[in-house]
C-alpha cells in the first residue's frame, strides 16, 4: 500500500474538485433563475446574488446533487482512483484492503457520504466534520466517507 495521502493535499483536491463543477454549475443555474432575486440592502458592497425559491431552484438543485455525487462516483471508479483535484495533487483513492481502484459502487458510497449532506442542509458544517475526522482518525486518516466506502486516500506516486 502506498503512503496515506498528507492532509493538505487532500484539501487542496477538494478544493479543485468543488471549484469543477462549482464554476460550470454556476453558468448552467442562469436559465434556471438561481440569480433572478438581488438584494439591493447590501450597503456599499453591491448587489448580493441569492437563490430564488421557485420551481427552477428545484430542478437545479436536483442537477447540482447529480453533479457532485457522478462526478466523484466516476472519477474514482473509472479514472485510477484520481478526480482531477487529485490528479493534480498526486493522489488516488484506495480500497482500505488491497489498495486497488474502489469498483463504482463503494465509489457512489464515498460520494454520497461526502456531498449529500453538505449539498442538502450543512454547507458549512459537514465538509468542516469530516476534516476533523481526517485529522484525529488512527491509523488511516479516514472520513466517514472512506469509512462508509472502506477506502483511503494515498499518495499516487510511489
Amino acid at each position: 500500500m502506498p503512503p496515506l495521502a498528507e492532509t493538505g493535499k487532500r484539501v487542496l483536491a477538494r478544493l479543485v474538485d468543488w471549484l469543477v463543477i462549482a464554476v460550470p454549475l454556476a453558468i448552467i443555474g442562469i436559465p434556471f433563475g438561481v440569480y433572478d432575486r438581488v438584494n439591493e440592502d447590501s450597503g456599499d458592497f453591491g448587489a448580493v446574488w441569492t437563490a430564488s425559491a421557485e420551481g427552477g431552484q428545484w430542478a437545479f438543485q436536483l442537477i447540482t446533487l447529480v453533479a457532485y455525487v457522478a462526478y466523484d462516483t466516476l472519477m474514482t471508479a473509472k479514472a485510477n482512483g484520481q478526480t482531477l483535484g487529485k490528479r493534480m495533487t498526486g493522489l488516488r483513492v484506495a480500497m482500505l484492503n488491497d489498495g486497488t481502484t474502489p469498483p463504482t459502487g463503494a465509489a457512489l458510497m464515498r460520494a454520497l457520504v461526502l456531498w449529500l449532506p453538505a449539498l442538502i442542509c450543512c454547507a458549512c458544517l459537514w465538509p468542516l466534520l469530516l476534516l476533523i475526522l481526517i485529522l484525529v482518525d488512527k491509523p488511516y486518516k479516514q472520513g466517514l466517507h472512506d469509512k462508509a466506502a472502506r477506502t483511503v486516500v494515498v499518495s499516487a506516486t510511489q
